[in-house]
């Protein structure tokens, strides 16, 4: 791990929380510092995500947005204890990962893992999880309180503009919907990926 902007460490030793992008390839989000494992334009960390994030202290990030990165993650917990660690007790994690009816996931050689409705669940106390279905929570000692979930559609082509809105508010309705969309329906109607909102518990 190294930090290529001095800004990183200077925010951090005042005491100012940070926000991080992190996988952040050649995306650049205003007000977030970028992390990737590759030392490429624009990015201010440079981390191996399969790795400890050693050279960030703890409770020193305020957010954290992530696109399309964690299913390149071979070490998926290790690195959501680290996310855990980082993140103020008052902050948020944005994570965007392909939703596992995604038939073009399938084709990326690097992509390692998929995502669900209840993926997050597993890391999360079980009386913030879903009333119709609770799931193992007692893999990590680390917990986080998943304030949100929504699967979201294709935009590619007219058929995907015209019924993907359509997609995402019906079956975003509450988690009973997303449920059986899930079950029944996502063979039919693939989802293009699954964004998570959560928040550590400390």
């Amino acid at each position: 791990m190294k930090i290529i902007n001095q800004l990183v460490e200077k925010d951090i030793n005042k005491g100012k929380k940070i926000n991080i992008n992190l996988g952040s390839g050649t995306v650049h989000i205003d007000g977030f510092y970028s992390l990737d494992q590759f030392n490429i334009d624009g990015v201010d960390i440079v981390a191996d995500l399969n790795k400890p994030l050693e050279l960030l202290p703890d409770n020193c990030v305020h957010s954290v947005v992530s696109r399309h990165a964690l299913e390149h993650v071979d070490n998926f917990i290790p690195l959501l204890g680290e996310l855990h660690r980082i993140v103020s007790d008052n902050g948020l994690i944005e994570i965007i990962v392909p939703h596992f009816s995604n038939a073009y996931s399938f084709s990326d050689p690097t992509h390692v893992r998929f995502f669900g409705l209840y993926t997050m669940y597993y890391f999360s106390l079980d009386k913030h999880q879903p009333a119709s279905r609770k799931v193992p929570s007692f893999y990590t000692d680390f917990k986080f309180k998943v304030e949100s979930v929504k699967i979201e559609f294709y935009k590619d082509s007219i058929f995907d503009h015209l019924l993907g809105p359509i997609f995402y508010r019906v079956f975003n309705i509450n988690h009973t919907f997303q449920n059986f969309y899930e079950r029944r329906l996502s063979s039919f109607f693939h989802a293009a990926q699954i964004r998570y909102i959560m928040k550590p518990i400390k």
